[in-house]
């Protein structure tokens, strides 16, 4: 499945390359903190180079003086804070997609929560990353145990679909959007994606943690270089027998393997999964004793970077 001739790194190295935005102080400095009415906390990071070319309309209020920010306004004088705070986002939005800045293209019903907020706050999703909001997903591992062991479901990507063509990816992931929680997020890319039932997933799924890191976008959005993008990510085992098989239902799988856990480690070590998914499975290694402390030299620090603490609000304050 696999050219021999890929260069082959650490499971530490793939973590980084999923969590690659720096650690660093000053390299936060000169980013502009996104912030929402009546709360003290940011909520995200744009890069100068969006703030410069976006067209700021009245609900914002830009401070160029460092620490910089950008201030959503509520046009609502509290009346209506939310819808205020969700309009805001679609005019400017619209504003950007006349102008023809950023690529912003995608499907307008799709839209991510801001998490950590008081009230209901939404953006689209495909702008999200130029706000550098905390973007959630949910990952689901299914693996079931053979008489040679265990062995673990592995999908590669459609060679057509638009991101990471051709990789190898969680047993089923998708984004969680505004609508969604995790739970039912997996329930329906457990469909979509394995065409596996409701009711097998809503009975044996078992929730096992969030992962949490920060990607520096190095090609960017559009004409724009160096987002920056927090994510959480739900993650979840399920383990099945072995008359439970999944299949592509979509556009989005070309075919699944049933892996074992070495086969799993090589593919990672040359680089065949998509990155974030790349480190669930590292996780799930973690979490089930796979890798351990005992034989992983870089162990305290792959956990550490799989849990990074995020400088945004992810929870409504107390």
């Amino acid at each position: 499945m696999a050219d021999n001739k890929t260069e082959e790194i650490t499971l530490l190295q793939l973590i980084a390359l999923n969590d690659s935005c720096p650690y660093d102080t000053p390299f936060f400095d000169p980013l502009y903190r996104l912030y929402l009415p009546n709360d003290d906390r940011p909520h995200g990071f744009l890069v100068p180079g969006v703030v410069e070319k976006t067209p700021w309309t009245s609900d914002f209020q830009i401070t160029h003086e460092r620490p910089r920010r950008v201030d959503v306004l509520d046009s609502s004088d509290g009346k209506a804070t939310s819808a205020a705070c969700n309009e805001a986002f679609a005019k400017l939005v619209a504003a950007c997609q006349e102008k023809d800045l950023f690529n912003l293209k995608g499907e307008e019903y799709e839209e991510f929560a801001i998490v950590g907020v008081e009230y209901p706050a939404r953006l689209f999703r495909y702008a999200a990353p130029l706000f550098g909001i905390v973007s959630q997903g949910a990952h689901l591992t299914a693996y079931t145990r053979t008489s040679s062991g265990l062995k673990i479901w592995v999908p590669r990507r459609s060679p057509t679909i638009s991101t990471y063509p051709n990789k190898l990816d969680s047993t089923v992931a998708g984004g969680i959007s505004a609508k969604d929680t995790p739970f039912e997020t997996i329930i329906r890319e457990a469909d979509e994606e394995a065409s596996l039932p409701e009711d097998l997933v809503r009975r044996d799924i078992r929730s096992a943690g969030v992962l949490t890191y920060i990607t520096l976008l190095e090609q960017g959005q559009g004409e724009v270089g160096g987002l920056v993008k927090p994510d959480m990510v739900h993650v979840y085992d399920m383990e099945v027998t072995e008359d439970v098989i999944p299949k592509p239902h979509d556009d989005e799988v070309k075919e699944f393997y049933l892996m074992t856990p070495d086969e799993v480690k090589m593919a990672l070590l040359r680089k065949e999964f998509k990155t974030n998914s790349a480190a669930v499975m590292i996780d799930f290694f973690i979490r089930h004793g796979i890798i351990t402390a005992d034989d992983e030299r870089d162990y305290p620090e792959m956990n550490m970077r799989l849990h990074r603490t995020l400088p945004f609000a992810t929870a409504p304050r107390l």
